[in-house]
């Protein structure tokens, strides 16, 4: 456990009060300010917003007063209830008159108007320009326009204002029209129409002031900017998704980064025109009252802090400083010396203490003298006990013992000229000598299937005749990585249930190798008596269980090589790897370990060499 002085316990505690106050403090303070912040820039966005607002309908409502003049006179429902085939004169009549009563008054009043035109359901129509002379239409021009005023306009004669304009799309328009009756029935007969540049809406608002980097646009209902502080923006498309959040925003405050910057929103739409009107302010420019308070807090907490802290230290020292001072003296009798401890001026509950544990040291001092040194008597006992135990750990057997042992043993079986001793001794010897090399857990193929090679000499002797194994490992998969004396118990498995009746001439074993995406395969298959359903069932959930097997399954399926093999491969390269069993009483036993792709060393190397030259020789190379 780690050891905690006083000192430090007060001043943490000390912190950790401080800390708590001042965040409450500041956090509280933060938040109702922050509140309070946002619904006052709400605020003044809203008024801006619908000072705009009002002031555009202002500005509008002048253009609908043009056009009832237009509406209500005569001699304008007179020419709108004309024929198709009325008289050129006649038209031109109705186009002098018109423009000297109505429309020249017009261009007085509203100079900033461009167009203006008269156009009946029956083709006749009237089309006048502020400025120079009157544009020319064809009738097919004038039929095009009828079909869509037509489609885009109110039915029932309402104010209509869109951004078609019949004087084309060099300059942005902003058209007023609405549909007009004749004389002769109640039902609509054409139409009125007033054109204005975009652009004079500007005036509107050239007084209002944002800030930096803020700014006010007018978008229509079809997302076109009719207005912008950047005259470069005036008849672009907004973002789409800036133009779904304005429609269903409401009067609600909005934030989007549509724009490449994270900005705040606030729309209103215009009564005449159907218009939003949108004030735009970067977000930071909105926190910055909100970054400037914190900043503010920040410091004065953090004075507030060093101070506070300072005087906790101060405060703690006060209390520690006479406790450090009987821990020394305590430090000083756990080593034999006993010491009194020196007593301060001032007297308190700590002096008490220290008076107490003086009169302690002066009548325990023998006493604790005499138990120190039947402690070390004790510690010198255990220690001579701890080194007899490790020199008699050193006199047991090395393992190498018995490998120097099966030496000798082929030493005297080659003075008596036994070749089959020599042979299954040296095996032996070789096996024994790989199964206790206990640094090295990965090792080759080609080791591993040595092994196997001097597991069937003895083999081979047991049975009492030869056995070949067919080996189909390709050359260029001898130097993978697998793990150690994992072969050699499967094959050994193969002889103890598949071949349990004996070792005939059809049985096989198979050993085969290959790679599935990052995995590396060995498979060890017989054509032997193979595993009833139920028999494998229980084999699988026994690999299943991930656990080494014991001495309870040795007679169980599989025995304890299997289950071992499999555990030790997931202990080295994890669980998602390890030994999956195929069989069948009709078809045999195919065992497969799987393993993980490692570092693969080039069979030209002399390494690669070395381990591979063993396999030129094996015994095993034939089909059994």
């Amino acid at each position: 456990m780690m050891r905690v002085s006083l000192r430090l316990k007060l001043l943490l505690y000390f912190t950790i009060v401080i800390l708590l106050s001042l965040s409450a403090v500041g956090i509280a303070f933060y938040s109702i300010s922050a509140k309070q912040l946002q619904k006052s820039a709400k605020s003044q966005m809203v008024q801006i917003v619908d000072n705009a607002v009002h002031h555009t309908n202002l500005y509008l409502s002048s253009y609908q007063r043009s056009m009832v003049a237009l509406l209500t006179d005569l001699r304008v429902k007179r020419y709108i209830d004309l024929p198709a085939d009325r008289e050129e004169y006649e038209n031109y009549r109705y186009m002098t008159d018109i423009r000297d009563a109505i429309v020249d008054p017009v261009w007085i009043r509203n100079p900033e108007i461009e167009a203006l035109y008269i156009i009946g359901y029956s083709g006749n129509a009237l089309y006048y320009y502020n400025g120079g002379s009157e544009p020319s239409f064809k009738p097919e021009d004038t039929a095009k326009q009828i079909r869509y005023f037509k489609e885009n306009t109110d039915e029932s004669g309402r104010l209509t204002i869109m951004n078609y304009s019949i004087l084309g799309e060099k300059t942005p328009m902003m058209t007023l029209i609405r549909r007009i009756r004749g004389l002769r029935s109640t039902d609509m007969k054409g139409f009125v129409g007033i054109e204005v540049k975009a652009e004079e809406l500007s005036t509107l608002w050239k007084g209002i002031d944002l800030g930096k980097d803020s700014y006010f646009f007018i978008v229509d209902g079809e997302g076109r900017i009719q207005y912008h502080n950047d005259q470069t923006k005036v008849g672009s498309i907004v973002p789409a998704s800036l133009g779904k959040q304005i429609s269903e925003a409401g009067t609600e405050m909005f934030r989007s980064s549509s724009e490449g910057m994270d900005r705040v929103y606030i729309s209103r739409k215009a009564e005449y025109s159907g218009w939003n009107l949108v004030v735009s302010i970067p977000y930071s420019q909105l926190q910055k009252p909100l970054n400037t308070i914190r900043s503010s807090i920040i410091v004065v907490a953090v004075i507030t802090f060093l101070t506070a802290l300072f005087l906790a230290s101060r405060f703690g020292k006060s209390i520690t400083t006479p406790i450090r001072t009987l821990m020394k003296g305590m430090s000083q009798t756990e080593k034999g010396n006993w010491k009194f401890i020196p007593l301060p001026k001032h007297r308190d509950e700590i002096t008490e203490l220290m008076i107490r544990y003086n009169l302690m040291v002066n009548r325990l001092s023998e006493m604790v003298d005499t138990v120190y040194r039947a402690e070390l008597r004790n510690k010198e006992m255990q220690a001579e006990r701890q080194k007899a135990e490790f020199q008699s750990l050193q006199l047991q057997i090395n393992p190498h013992f018995l490998y120097n042992t099966l030496e000798t043993v082929v030493c005297y079986a080659v003075i008596q000229d036994s070749d089959e001793i020599t042979e299954i001794v040296g095996a032996l010897s070789y096996m024994l000598h790989y199964s206790v090399r206990t640094n090295l857990e990965e090792i080759t193929v080609a080791n591993e299937l040595k092994h196997v090679m001097y597991f069937m000499v003895i083999i081979n002797h047991r049975i009492g005749r030869t056995f070949e194994i067919d080996v189909r490992v390709r050359p260029e998969l001898l130097l993978r990585k697998m793990v150690r004396l994992t072969l050699q118990p499967l094959v050994e498995n193969v002889f103890q249930h598949a071949f349990r009746q004996g070792v005939e001439d059809h049985h096989t074993i198979i050993i085969d190798a290959g790679e599935e995406g990052d995995s590396f395969w060995v498979s060890v298959q017989d054509n032997g008596c193979g595993m009833a359903p139920e028999r494998l069932e229980e084999l699988r959930a026994k690999l299943s269980e991930n656990r080494l097997a014991d001495e309870e399954d040795r007679g169980s399926a599989g025995g304890i090589g299997v289950p071992n093999v499999h555990r030790r491969i997931q202990l080295v390269f994890g669980e998602d790897y390890g030994v999956t069993v195929e069989s069948s009483p009709e078809w045999g036993t195919r065992m497969i370990m799987r393993m993980p792709i490692s570092g693969v060393k080039e069979l030209s190397s002399p390494a690669g060499q070395e381990a591979a030259a063993p396999m030129q020789t094996l015994p095993m190379a034939g089909s059994g």
